[in-house]
């Protein structure tokens, strides 16, 4: 497996490594199919494809923006994809925040603070723990990802 990182070196590039390579794992799996497809509810739940990526841009602006920043973005949770919008204006959004997500973490310290508490805990994270939830909260929508696409069309192992 090829690396873009040193395999001994910087904590941040093997953190954000980690991150970008589930960022783009969720993005691929969409891939080739249509935009209806990708919109249409594949679980009892309504999860559909887009909207994972719609909530995933959602949590990258709570976790960078919101609270280690302590700005609110205005951008709200949400799940479902509306008409007419596109997968390309879905995966643009989110890799927009992405890159944006990324100029943060290589513009502070790991180990610098956030500006306000996660709603409903108590206490502050420092960015470290914020990169670390969030390749873990990615790897999961990754994997949930994964079995949306099978269900639609049988694809595995993309």
């Amino acid at each position: 497996m090829t690396t873009i990182y040193e395999k001994v070196g910087d904590e941040r590039e093997v953190l954000l490594h980690y991150l970008n390579k589930m960022r783009a794992a969720v993005v691929r799996v969409s891939e080739g199919l249509t935009d209806a497809e990708q919109r249409a509810p594949g679980v009892p739940s309504g999860t559909s494809l887009l909207g994972l990526v719609r909530h995933l841009t959602y949590v990258e602006e709570h976790w960078f923006q919101r609270v280690f920043l302590g700005s609110d973005t205005g951008l709200r949770n949400a799940w479902t994809v509306p008409d007419p919008t596109t997968r390309a204006e879905v995966v643009a959004a989110y890799r927009a925040a992405c890159a944006r997500h990324d100029e943060i973490v290589r513009a502070h310290d790991l180990s610098t603070m956030s500006a306000t508490p996660n709603p409903g805990e108590d206490g502050l994270d420092s960015l470290r723990v914020i990169v670390a939830h969030m390749v873990e909260e990615t790897a999961r929508h990754a994997g949930h990802a994964d079995i949306l696409r099978e269900l639609t069309d049988g694809a595995t192992g993309l």
